[in-house]
């Protein structure tokens, strides 16, 4: 069925993702700020956290990006599609039966294993032409990289195991980047070194998002932001640096009265305790709302937070919305439920999760609008 000219799915979606282009190209630059001299390659994993790739990637290219980091091969060739001179690192490696796709789409493996260091250093002799790769050391964080076993053995037998491995990048990551005081990160940093001085000459990379607030010796020649990109705060407890990039709304459907013991939602988990106004918003935990967020979270009226009234439904929620002006609660007012008055860290507190999650879990039903500011 063909939608009338004047239908657009904007018009037909009660709930938006407001995708802040500006904001974006912003956050990036202040990275570039925070973290002189290093440069900067933005992580655009799992959809760029939510917020779509296509318009994200080029968005920050406009900006300066020459460089990006996916998690997955299929990300990489599609950032790839968008981003045709750019350097794209992908973070699982050469997961098996990857490697020809890695080449052909000119993606940058981050070898994790001296399994992958060995295949591809075999596939590049066997095509007789050097292939670029990232190196990545595990300093702590036992979960990807070269162990310090692995990296003495790799050490012993430079000569034979570069043989068509071109060297791009030697990184590691941080396990306790947002605990600016702790002492892991200080070991971690010791360990990283200690790798780079038995390995060949190469960019080196130790900082993500928090790591960059560690300071200058955690900086080395590349950071690679994530969340700070999509304004989330790197360290929990601390107003973000950086400037909101996306903001989910809904619309209310319509306003009921309560009496004064009143229940609202399944298990009637709310009961009113005053004669109240209830907003009804056609959004739920299909649209991406994280349904804890309901037991002790706010959404915004008119810059007024209100509390969710009873549970989160997947179509549909209830908020207590008493106390805003009368004028101002009618069908179709906008509702915030991350945004300016409603930041991310907010919802990530009452969700009892982390800023990342809250944004990779927005569903693709909640309508992208992408603006420049």
């Amino acid at each position: 069925m063909t939608r009338p000219a004047h239908e657009s799915p904007s018009q037909l979606s009660p709930a938006h993702l407001t995708v802040r282009l500006g904001a974006l190209a912003a956050n990036y630059r202040e990275v570039l700020r925070r973290a002189a001299p290093a440069a900067a390659a933005p992580v655009v994993k799992a959809n760029a956290y939510g917020m779509g790739i296509a318009p994200v990637v080029h968005a920050l290219e406009r900006a300066g990006a020459d460089s990006f980091f996916v998690a997955r091969v299929e990300e990489g060739i599609e950032a790839r599609a968008l981003a045709h001179n750019a350097r794209i690192f992908v973070l699982d490696g050469i997961a098996p039966g990857t490697a020809p796709a890695l080449e052909a789409h000119r993606l940058t493996p981050v070898l994790n294993s001296l399994d992958e260091f060995a295949e591809w250093s075999a596939r590049a002799r066997s095509e007789r032409k050097d292939l670029d790769a990232a190196l990545q050391i595990d300093t702590g964080m036992n979960r990807s990289g070269l162990s310090h076993a692995e990296l003495a053995q790799l050490a012993s037998r430079l000569r034979e195991s570069l043989v068509g491995v071109n060297l791009v990048l030697i990184m590691s990551h941080l396990a306790r980047a947002d605990e600016t005081g702790h002492d892991m990160n200080w070991t971690q940093l010791a360990r990283f070194r200690a790798a780079l001085a038995v390995l060949p000459p190469a960019p080196a990379s130790l900082a993500a998002s928090a790591g960059i607030e560690l300071g200058r010796d955690f900086l080395f020649d590349l950071v690679r932001p994530g969340i700070a990109i999509f304004g989330g705060s790197p360290l929990p407890g601390r107003p973000s640096p950086y400037r909101t990039a996306a903001v989910l709304s809904g619309r209310v459907l319509q306003v009921r009265h309560l009496e004064a013991g009143d229940t609202v939602g399944y298990s009637a988990s709310f009961t009113a305790t005053r004669p109240a106004r209830l907003a009804i918003v056609a959004t739920g935990y299909a649209d991406g709302l994280i349904r804890a967020v309901g037991a002790r979270g706010f959404a915004a009226i008119a810059g007024v937070r209100v509390p969710f009234a009873g549970r989160i439904s997947m179509d549909l929620l209830a908020l207590d919305a008493t106390d805003v002006p009368e004028q101002a609660l009618v069908r179709g007012t906008e509702v915030e439920f991350l945004g300016d008055t409603i930041s991310l860290e907010d919802v990530a507190e009452w969700s009892g999760t982390i800023t990342h999650e809250v944004l990779t879990a927005l569903s693709p039903r909640a309508h992208r609008i992408y603006v420049d500011n």
